[in-house]
């Protein structure tokens, strides 16, 4: 390991954006179809591997949804989330909140008690195992109805109290978040917390949407925001999180080159951004990956670095006094790098 590698690796982060289903890698894949006895259009995991060569986020989704056919049981959601944590915890993440699409699954006639019961087996694991925290956010897919989220948002009233927030993912050119609303709205009535995918292929006024509208605690990804010199005013003023990914912003072609991440950019505003993953699988690599990714390509030095680390914390939806730990930390941390 390099110096940078070494330093990333033991900076203590969270990790705010990352769906687990996006965290399928294809070795599990091929194995959970054959435990579950499920086709999938692939011979290979290099198969697989192959066709992760996207244009855009729809040409993503197609593939996420077709490998999410394997997952059918809570031993399968278990295992899925276990293989995350390892990978997260040999990164340097000490907390972790999940996203996770329901919708995806009971569509398909799995029950959500299946998926929501893997996942809190799982997260209770990694805590006795690697002492990561972690908290699950239910995500509403946009390309369908809102009452399809408002139906989601019934079917979990059981685990709410387990459950940390809800989002909004899947396409978003074309599914403003103007269109949820009315069960955003009712989320906060359940005392939940909101975030939402926007300005990532979505126009600045995405971001404005999610503001007014659903009333976000914080953004997921908001690149585009960086058009709006009034917005990026506004959520400065607001300290409003961004969980930036950029493996996936280069993957996913919102960035041509990772030289031209506007990472930094954001820094420089003020804005309290974040990295993230996003779906490590898909889009090669995990929170470290990102982390060295952006550093190599955008010069950050390892202050800068520890700057995007403590917004990992501050930006969570974790309590204030273990927000507080977990900055005495990083600082505790960056003082023994001398």
């Amino acid at each position: 390991m390099t110096d940078l590698d070494t330093f990333i690796a033991g900076l203590p982060k969270a990790e705010l954006h990352l769906h687990i289903e996006g965290s399928l890698e294809p070795e599990l894949m091929f194995a959970l179809a054959a435990r579950n006895g499920v086709s999938i259009p692939f011979a290979s995991v290099e198969e697989v591997r192959a066709a992760y060569d996207f244009t855009n986020l729809q040409d993503f989704l197609d593939i996420y949804y077709a490998g999410a056919a394997v997952l059918l049981t809570r031993q399968d959601f278990h295992d899925l989330a276990m293989a995350y944590f390892a990978r997260a915890a040999a990164d340097g993440v000490v907390h972790a909140e999940i996203m996770f699409d329901p919708q995806t699954h009971t569509d398909r006639g799995v029950p959500i008690a299946e998926v929501i019961e893997g996942l809190l087996s799982a997260m209770a694991a990694a805590e006795a195992q690697f002492g990561m925290t972690s908290s699950l956010i239910l995500s509403f897919l946009r390309h369908l109805p809102e009452a399809a989220a408002f139906a989601t948002l019934a079917e979990a009233e059981p685990w709410l109290d387990r459950i940390a927030a809800v989002g909004l993912d899947s396409s978003e050119v074309g599914h403003p978040p103007e269109k949820f609303a009315r069960v955003f709205a009712a989320a906060r009535e359940k005392g939940l917390r909101i975030t939402a995918h926007a300005g990532e292929e979505g126009p600045p006024e995405y971001v404005h949407q999610a503001l007014d509208l659903l009333g976000v605690h914080r953004i997921d990804h908001g690149n585009r925001a960086l058009e709006d010199p009034a917005l990026i005013a506004r959520l400065v003023r607001e300290e409003m999180t961004l969980t930036v990914c950029p493996l996936s912003n280069h993957k996913l072609c919102v960035v041509e080159d990772l030289a031209d991440h506007p990472i930094d950019a954001m820094l420089a505003h003020g804005l309290k951004a974040t990295i993230n993953s996003d779906d490590p699988a898909y889009f090669g690599g995990y929170v470290a990956d990102n982390y060295r990714a952006v550093a190599t390509a955008r010069g950050l030095d390892r202050e800068a670095l520890a700057t995007l680390a403590r917004n990992s914390f501050t930006g969570s939806f974790l309590p204030a006094e273990d927000v507080a730990a977990h900055l005495d930390r990083i600082d505790a941390y960056m003082a023994a790098q001398g």
